[in-house]
């Protein structure tokens, strides 16, 4: 199953988006543990919302990352609340970390095309708070 959103005017390969307000909102689908997901989730498609990601937000929906490209490229969780980090390269899930502490180079093993945050304050988070910790 490609993860997809739902309600669009711009697609993006197995990815679909709609406008509101000043940031895109959408429905990310995914399965996990033989468990369908159905996030609303902000896409960061530029790259001012990609470099800005979690930083400095004190409350945000679960940010999706979808790049171009599948390639490795690291993140760092400096000036971010806690959040999971899960990466997808196409439908597949890559890698799951919850991330606890500022750290400057965090990198999947893997190459991938989307990356999903989602901060602690968030109710998801506790979903897949059991993952890989750094």
């Amino acid at each position: 199953m490609i993860p997809n959103l739902i309600k669009s005017h711009k697609t993006y390969k197995g990815v679909i988006n709609y406008q509101q307000g000043n940031m895109k909102k959408a429905i990310f689908k995914f399965k996990y543990k033989k468990k369908k997901f159905n996030l609303k989730v902000a896409i960061c498609d530029n790259l001012f919302s990609q470099a800005r990601g979690l930083m400095f937000r004190k409350k945000s929906l679960p940010l999706l990352f979808i790049f171009k490209k599948a390639k490795r490229r690291a993140i760092h969780s400096f000036f971010c609340k806690p959040f999971i980090a899960i990466w997808f390269n196409g439908s597949k899930i890559i890698k799951i970390k919850d991330i606890k502490k500022p750290k400057f180079h965090i990198l999947p093993d893997d190459k991938f095309n989307k990356l999903l945050e989602i901060s602690a304050n968030n109710p998801e988070y506790k979903l897949f708070a059991d993952e890989e910790k750094v």
